[in-house]
């Protein structure tokens, strides 16, 4: 791995969209580590869940909820749709970017002003820079982390 992991981090506000005409703002952390150069992570507290109905919240005893994806998707998300799976983000008018999380509880649409992605996007490149993810990985530990 990297001789002295570096981690990234930065706060930034995002708008939960509920419906049509309902969102809420949310505070989301964005986290970036050199010793997981692949993965960036999307921290969201987790205070509240929605579980369908518009009026309905659900109490969590969670702290956090955290969503971890390649930086690779966050890049090419910020100018065309991109991702398969649970996560997708796609370029929106008014320089904004949807983060779409999947999971078996349901979908979420976030909103984020995509000036803040590419800033965090560009302090992950000065951490690890964009194609250099490998050069300092250490191949028998990660399959030894790996298979543990």
């Amino acid at each position: 791995m990297f001789a002295a992991p570096v981690q990234v981090e930065q706060t930034t506000h995002a708008r939960l969209i509920v419906s049509a005409h309902l969102s809420a703002g949310l505070r989301v952390t964005l986290r970036y580590r050199s010793d997981d150069p692949l993965a960036v992570r999307m921290l969201f507290p987790a205070e509240y869940a929605v579980d369908g109905a518009a009026d309905a919240q659900v109490v969590s005893t969670e702290p956090e909820i955290e969503w971890v994806f390649a930086r690779q998707l966050l890049a090419e998300g910020l100018d065309v749709p991109s991702g398969e799976g649970d996560v997708h983000l796609r370029p929106v008018a008014g320089l904004r970017t949807l983060v779409e999380l999947r999971s078996p509880d349901g979908v979420a649409l976030l909103r984020f002003e995509r000036a803040g992605l590419r800033r965090f996007l560009w302090s992950s490149y000065l951490a690890v820079p964009a194609g250099q993810e490998l050069a300092g990985l250490d191949y028998d530990r990660a399959l030894a982390d790996l298979l543990a």
